[in-house]
């Protein structure tokens, strides 16, 4: 079963840190580009970091030098390391791929980049 897994949300003071993980099932982790974005009740997608497959990596403005995405392809597993947090960070984060005809429609996107599989998301609330 394909699938992804997000864990290590949770609730902290401005300031604190927090470090997401994705753990991917049923495909070939290493191969595909991945992402971080989150989503505020009534708002859109807001990107925030993704690393490609040879680990290159881009962030949005709002959190570059502070999160930083890695991939660990011998644990299939993505991460997103969240320090200095705000209050603007509150979200519910998403891990997502682009698993193209593997996984099929419906599609959905993040601005420019294109997924089909997402995982059940992991809520970060930062209090000030």
């Amino acid at each position: 079963q394909v699938q992804l897994v997000e864990s290590g949300g949770g609730s902290v003071q401005s300031g604190g840190s927090l470090r997401l993980s994705c753990a991917a099932s049923g495909y070939t982790y290493s191969s595909y580009y991945m992402g971080w974005f989150r989503q505020v009740p009534g708002k859109g997608r807001e990107g925030v970091a993704a690393i490609r497959r040879d680990g290159t990596t881009n962030y949005s403005d709002s959190v570059k030098g502070r999160f930083t995405i890695s991939r660990d392809n011998a644990k299939n597993t993505l991460y997103l390391q969240m320090n200095s947090l705000k209050s603007e960070d509150t979200a519910v984060y998403y891990c997502a791929v682009d698993l193209g005809s593997q996984e099929g429609g419906p599609y959905f996107y993040v601005g420019q980049r294109r997924y089909n599989l997402r995982g059940q998301g992991t809520q970060v609330t930062v209090s000030s």
